[in-house]
């Protein structure tokens, strides 16, 4: 593992300087953000020539992927699905790139096949991104996906007949579809034509989304705009028709937190040929309200507004003013409400994180009081089915060691205990759960916060040093909840390694208090949480900073080039995908602008200031010594990913390798692998997925010299 590289040289451009509140910043690296230019296919090129040799020659390679592709080779369900007369679930027979939708007459009928996207691409790289039913179940309206991209095509799919109608939808992205009650048409958000490409591989910004109407059965260019707000080209327009059908609920946001309100009254029976008539709500961007279910005028939301941890309020839009909205069910002391469902007509499903574990309960739509709690393992619901027409519910239930238990239960029965209704099983010989051993523990940060870590290892007697892979996301309010996954179960059961997932600030596992701790100019705190992680993880003996490898993806991947910089002697390896690495460009490209609500504006002082000082891209170093040396890293992206765009990887692994060019204190490589076809993480195809792990534990396996018990 220490041969000395010789990395390809990226051409610096000295004259492009950009001037930050009177500070100068070169930005050398700029000609790597245009994708489509020769001089950058061919660094990206150049960087693969390295990259997929090292790893793919190794002999290790085709064992880790073999293995690999067989514990992916299980089948896989998600939960029935009711929509009119017809059920539906999601299945993968195990190495299927795509999974595909089913439909059945009865929950125990025969099923057959509704759509399989497996048919639309040789590669497996068209990807059904997002479906929506009419209220009759007649019609399924569905986004597919290519390569990866944010950006969708809706089309319009017949449940009786299973054949599509002529229509296509395009220059969607970031929207949702809703019906309305009529089942003559939907509302969907686009975006106007641009100049240029539209497949994800390309970084212009995405503003001015509008909110358009779309009648079943007629082209793309006869569809109605509804609902605009040109003065504010960054809104993005969320909408759901309400389930009496006569609200049109409009969430607009503008970054990745906070929501304003606005509403326009649907009249059945009349056609929408123009624009909508809408009425404000909320008028400040200052918390996040999320549409539950109404009863008459009276509409209720998930909210976060004086309530931390979310509560259940009552807005009368006869008599909106907050002074008449009403609390529900108020919010838990310590428990962060996390989502509700509005099931059986008059019971709410709300879904709660105490402790980084879930817990589901079903309450009174009418009271808000409790009608009964169903009991878990600790692990995560990550999956449910149910509406408010409807009696059943469905969920999926997963832990680090159970990938997946589907429980059955009706309303209609309330004596009758939840029921198994799929059990998900493993392809891993001698699977016993008991043998390994999961566990919760608390460690204190850098400044006395303590903070919950999952440490799954093998269940020994004598706990020993061991590899150990410290995985990490830390923003956007975003939870880490225990579930389950192929790689890091390989990671324990083939190399006998250690996996930590600490839940650092920035997530959503304690709240809005949690995620305002790691955000803004609190970001530090992440990066000392997971510091403070490893040193926790090396002083009890789980393992040695030599033997310990860092994980994170997109915002994740920040965090992982941010500890490099600042602590590259904690580590012994590290793995960036698709990450954040220039935080003063980082707002110019794609959706990148409603990510200044997380990370501040760097066209603001306060927060340029800020951002600068842990921007991966502007702390790199040279080796002064042995301690300085950075760690093994391999920086990962893919060529069609519109929402972190590779320009972070490509500039930031392009500094990276020219500040140890001539380190003599540089031995561990700094690799850049770029994926082809393939995006931000949704939708990829299995045997990408597979690839990609199979590269990110060969590299593990060389840089921590881990020994393969079991390959």
């Amino acid at each position: 593992m220490k041969e000395k590289f010789v990395y390809p040289v990226a051409r610096k451009d000295q004259t492009i300087e950009d001037d930050f509140h009177g500070s100068k910043i070169k930005d050398v690296y700029r000609w790597l953000e245009d994708p489509d230019a020769a001089e950058t296919q061919e660094y990206v090129n150049s960087q693969n020539n390295i990259s997929q040799p090292f790893l793919e020659n190794c002999e290790q390679w085709k064992k880790i992927n073999s293995k690999l592709t067989k514990l992916w080779n299980y089948p896989k369900y998600g939960c029935p699905m009711q929509y009119g007369k017809y059920y539906y679930f999601f299945m993968n027979t195990g190495l299927q790139n795509q999974s595909v939708m089913y439909q059945q007459d009865s929950l125990h009928g025969e099923s057959k096949v509704f759509l399989d996207p497996n048919g639309l691409s040789e590669d497996g790289t068209v990807a059904l991104s997002q479906k929506s039913f009419s209220d009759d179940g007649k019609f399924m309206a569905y986004g597919l996906s290519e390569s990866g991209s944010d950006w969708i095509k809706i089309r319009i799919r017949d449940a009786e007949t299973g054949k599509d109608f002529d229509e296509v939808l395009e220059k969607v992205k970031f929207s949702e579809i809703s019906w309305t009650k009529d089942n003559k048409g939907f509302f969907y958000g686009r975006y106007p034509d641009q100049d240029g490409k539209t497949d994800g591989s390309e970084t212009k910004q995405n503003e001015h989304q509008k909110l358009y109407y779309h009648l079943l059965g007629q082209s793309q260019a006869k569809d109605v705009l509804v609902v605009q707000f040109p003065k504010e080209p960054s809104w993005r327009i969320q909408s759901k028709v309400s389930d009496c059908g006569k609200y049109l609920i409009l969430a607009i946001v503008k970054d990745c937190r906070d929501n304003i309100i606005y509403y326009a009254d649907l009249k059945p029976g009349e056609e929408i040929v123009s624009e909508l008539d809408v009425k404000i709500i909320v008028d400040k961007f200052e918390s996040d309200y999320d549409y539950v279910t109404n009863v008459g005028s009276k509409v209720y939301f998930r909210t976060n507004k004086n309530a931390q941890n979310y509560r259940i309020i009552i807005i009368d839009f006869e008599n909106p003013g907050e002074a008449n909205w009403e609390t529900l069910i108020p919010e838990h002391e310590k428990d962060v409400l996390e989502w509700v469902k509005c099931v059986n007509e008059d019971k709410l499903l709300l879904c709660y994180i105490r402790d980084v574990k879930t817990i589901l309960q079903a309450n009174s739509l009418e009271t808000g009081k409790l009608i009964r709690q169903f009991d878990l393992d600790i692990g995560t619901i990550v999956g449910t089915s149910g509406k408010k027409k409807y009696s059943e519910i469905f969920y999926n239930f997963s832990s680090f060691l159970n990938p997946g238990t589907i429980y059955h239960y009706d309303f209609k029965h309330p004596d009758e205990p939840p029921k198994v209704f799929r059990e998900i099983k493993l392809n891993l010989d001698g699977f016993r759960r008991e043998d390994y051993a999961v566990e919760q523990i608390f460690y204190s940060s850098k400044d006395g916060t303590k903070v919950p870590m999952f440490i799954i290892r093998k269940n020994k007697n004598v706990l020993e040093p061991r590899p150990c892979l410290l995985y990490g996301y830390g923003g956007f309010n975003i939870s880490m909840l225990p579930t389950f996954g192929i790689t890091g179960l390989m990671f324990v059961d083939t190399f006998d390694g250690v996996l930590a997932y600490p839940n650092i600030r920035g997530g959503g596992e304690y709240g809005e208090k949690w995620h305002n701790g790691g955000r803004l100019l609190n970001k530090q705190n992440v990066f000392d949480d997971f510091q403070c992680a490893a040193e926790y993880l090396i002083n009890n003996k789980y393992t040695t900073k030599d033997r310990l490898a860092i994980q994170g993806g997109s915002n994740g991947g920040l965090l992982v080039g941010a500890c490099i910089n600042q602590r590259p002697d904690l580590f012994g390896a590290a793995v960036a995908q698709v990450g954040v690495m220039d935080m003063l460009r980082f707002h110019k490209f794609t959706i990148g602008h409603a990510w200044c609500s997380d990370y501040g504006n760097p066209s603001e002082k306060e927060h340029f200031d800020n951002l600068y000082k842990f921007s991966p891209l502007h702390n790199v170093h040279t080796p002064q010594n042995e301690n300085k040396e950075y760690p093994s890293t391999l920086i990962l992206t893919a060529d069609h990913d519109d929402r972190v765009s590779p320009l972070h990887s490509l500039k930031f692994a392009a500094a990276l390798q020219e500040a140890v060019r001539d380190s003599k204190h540089q031995q561990n490589p700094l690799l850049l692998r770029v994926y082809k076809k393939a995006g931000h993480g949704a939708g990829k195809p299995t045997s990408k997925r597979i690839e990609e792990a199979t590269d990110i534990l060969t590299f593990m396996y060389l840089s921590l010299k881990m020994d393969a018990t079991s390959l």
